[in-house]
């Protein structure tokens, strides 16, 4: 006999449920409605006859006195190859209108992190073929890389140029993760990967802006679900991208308000590190495989002191921090090199040679800032000789350093280019050396390797 109960109360996606008999546990997944199509999980025990849980799934239809059937289990997506170029929601339904899936398994949303025994320590570079990133803040694999950028300073559209060029070298699995991100992206995102022919490697798990808040808060845990099985059991490497986890912060915020939970600090939830965190740990480099998150970061109001930003940043190996200013100027990738950092950017973890071109780029940039304000007021021409060579080596630095992007073609006309670690270091040894004083600045706006510079100079 499957354990039922019946609806107490309704408020919005929040429902409490009376069960006469033993309660269900905490997370336990309740199916009700005319063809127990909505889903409900269960987040409190009120009492010792009474639970309320949350809505996976709008509510229409539902009532009070409806009857409720507890699964007797947590939500179960399925995992396995079977997944693999498929589309899919927070309870693991096909939602790309292809056939339902016949072999896979179903594994539980909710998992812990691999034992610290597990823990693979070796650290090594992955390369995304943005010279920016590359040269100054190479990435982990294995790692934890975020995003972080208000509205419309590009980072959705930085996180879809990283698909384009790694996900074709990936040999492993690619998960993408729309956490409350629009519809209209996740099509774009589909059609790309299908025309770059990529897809067989590739799952999506979408929970959109226009679903409950339960939804959002849970598609995270269903898209590491179906990336951990690829690397505990299949041993593959996988590369995860996720759009956006302020989202999930916010799903979560929406859920304890809902709930009726007191709101910390600035109206997030009081759980907000503990919720962030059982996410984060799950996505861990084991000895076998690793998985390589590359997540998107919104910050409210350009606020990096905005809690969400504070306890995303404590997670990663990587922050690349867009900068609003940086875009105005057109500066594309407008990554701020000053205020984005890397754990790999050390001496051990990349060549000598990296590391020492990467240090004379920060500190030619960071002389160039402190010139700024001089420059503002008095003029060019009142610096010093050597000052304004470091003007001049900066400025040519941050145009070599942009770049055109193959997702942004058919709005700038420019092609796609993907520089190699090696070309990238080579142009700003050159530019360091003064090899290219005599060029216009122009010269080195949106280009590949430096030896573009020459044509643009000499045209």
């Amino acid at each position: 006999m499957k354990q039922t109960g019946k609806i107490e109360s309704i408020w919005g996606t929040v429902i409490d449920i009376h069960f006469d008999s033993e309660l269900p546990g905490i997370y336990s997944l309740l199916k009700t409605g005319k063809n127990m199509e909505i889903l409900i999980e269960v987040l409190v025990q009120i009492d010792e006859y009474t639970v309320r849980g949350i809505a996976l799934t709008p509510t229409e239809g539902v009532y009070r006195g409806q009857m409720v059937e507890n699964t007797g289990g947590p939500l179960k997506v399925p995992v396995g190859r079977e997944t693999l170029s498929r589309m899919f929601n927070v309870m693991g339904s096909p939602i790309d209108q292809k056939p339902a899936l016949k072999n896979f398994q179903l594994r539980s949303i909710h998992q812990d992190p691999p034992l610290l025994s597990k823990y693979s320590t070796n650290s090594e570079v992955f390369e995304t073929g943005i010279k920016i990133i590359d040269i100054l803040l190479p990435l982990e694999r294995g790692g934890k890389t975020g995003l972080f950028g208000g509205a419309g300073v590009g980072k959705t559209v930085l996180l879809t140029e990283m698909i384009h060029n790694m996900i074709g070298k990936q040999e492993g699995v690619s998960i993408f993760c729309g956490i409350g991100e629009r519809s209209r992206e996740a099509e774009e995102l589909y059609s790309n990967m299908k025309e770059a022919n990529v897809l067989d490697n590739m799952v999506m798990v979408f929970g959109q802006m226009n679903e409950v808040p339960g939804s959002r808060f849970r598609v995270g845990h269903t898209a590491l679900t179906m990336a951990e099985y690829f690397r505990d059991d299949e041993h593959k490497d996988v590369l995860l991208l996720v759009d956006n986890i302020f989202r999930f912060i916010q799903a979560g915020s929406e859920v304890a308000g809902v709930m009726g939970q007191m709101p910390s600090r600035l109206g997030y939830q009081s759980t907000l590190e503990t919720e962030l965190s059982k996410l984060q740990e799950r996505i861990a480099n084991t000895k076998d495989a690793a998985i390589t998150s590359i997540q998107a970061v919104y910050v409210p109001a350009d606020d990096f002191t905005d809690p969400a930003a504070v306890h995303t940043f404590s997670h990663l190996s990587s922050s690349i921090v867009l900068s609003r200013k940086r875009a105005g100027e057109g500066l594309y990738p407008s990554i701020d090199p000053l205020l984005s950092n890397s754990k790999m950017a050390t001496p051990g973890k990349i060549s000598d040679r990296h590391y020492k071109i990467g240090q004379e780029i920060r500190r030619t940039l960071a002389q160039y800032a402190e010139l700024k304000d001089i420059i503002a007021m008095l003029g060019l021409e009142q610096l010093s000789l050597d000052d304004r060579n470091i003007v001049a080596r900066a400025r040519r630095l941050e145009r070599f350093l942009t770049q055109p992007f193959s997702v942004t073609e058919q709005f700038t006309g420019i092609p796609g280019k993907i520089v190699s670690l090696e070309d990238g270091l080579d142009g700003c040894e050159r530019i360091l050396s003064d090899e290219f004083k005599d060029y216009p600045e122009s010269a080195f706006y949106m280009i590949g390797k430096i030896d573009e510079a020459k044509i643009e100079g000499s045209d």
